[in-house]
């Protein structure tokens, strides 16, 4: 999972309703347990109202600031980036206009706290996970994920980066993220990975040369690779584990039952196959290594 430094350029809206485009994800579950049958009748815009946060409008939750290729000028509203355009599609089926769709902050390390959640759902790259899953409720998967190494050119890991290898480097990560997991689960390294409260924090470590490299998913290295630090490199991504992100929505919302229907048409109708070829495609052809 997640986070980066500075927002990047725009690109179009996307429309409600997209053609077919390139192959969608694969399909992932995010074990919140089996959802009752869902009638398009109990998903009518009128039959949500009584499960939204506030009657009339979606509330949907994200960090701030917000970045590329997940949103553009850190304005999730305008509907450009892959996750501000996968909120407004799903919006979309569940009946509501674009006006109808209310932004609001929230920061990603207590997104998945317990306890009421002042939102519908949150859009903030938040990986499922079992752990996490025992406070919130997850929506099935609207992207799949691979985590990935960024590093500065020129250093060690870039050439020497055998399974063997990527045990002796110093790693730093974002608290609480999946990418500090993949380290001491995956990788086991044999120094303790540095934690830092936000990303931007371990991109300054980089390249200050406190650690080696960092790990977060592919989208995001690359652009930060590309786009924000100097002199970094994506390495290599990871096999995929099954990480996928979910949107986030307090435990038991039945709201999310609606939801999944939602997400579910949208991979069938090419949507989500489309917003992902459109934001995502030039962040995601890179070698695959062993951890």
């Amino acid at each position: 999972m997640r986070r980066i430094i500075v927002a990047a350029a725009a690109t179009t809206l996307i429309g409600a309703t997209l053609a077919a485009c390139g192959s969608s994800s694969s399909s992932g579950t995010s074990g919140t347990g089996s959802s009752p049958s869902t009638s398009a009748a109990s998903c009518s815009n009128a039959s949500i109202q009584k499960d939204l946060y506030t009657k009339g409008v979606l509330t949907v939750a994200t960090d701030n600031p917000v970045f590329t290729p997940w949103f553009v000028k850190n304005k999730p509203s305008n509907g450009q980036g892959y996750e501000s355009a996968v909120a407004y599609a799903i919006a979309h089926q569940l009946g509501f206009k674009p006006s109808q769709v209310v932004w609001v902050a929230e920061p990603f390390s207590s997104s998945y706290a317990p306890g009421t959640k002042k939102f519908d759902f949150d859009i903030n790259e938040i990986s499922y996970t079992p752990q996490r899953a025992q406070a919130v409720t997850f929506s099935n998967s609207y992207y799949d994920v691979q985590q990935a190494i960024v590093a500065l050119k020129g250093s060690p890991i870039v050439t020497h980066h055998t399974a063997a290898d990527l045990k002796k480097y110093l790693y730093g990560d974002q608290v609480g993220t999946t990418g500090l997991t993949y380290i001491t689960n995956n990788i086991q390294p044999t120094q303790q990975p540095r934690v830092f409260d936000t990303l931007s924090e371990v991109s300054a470590a980089l390249e200050a040369h406190r650690i080696d490299a960092l790990i977060t998913d592919t989208p995001t290295a690359q652009y930060m690779a590309s786009a924000q630090l100097k002199h970094a490199v994506l390495v290599a991504q990871f096999p995929s584990v099954g990480e996928h992100y979910g949107l986030l929505f307090h435990l038991g919302n039945p709201l999310v039952t609606c939801v999944n229907k939602a997400i579910a048409t949208l991979k069938t109708n090419g949507t989500l196959a489309a917003l992902q070829k459109k934001y995502l495609q030039i962040y995601l052809t890179f070698p695959t290594i062993q951890p």
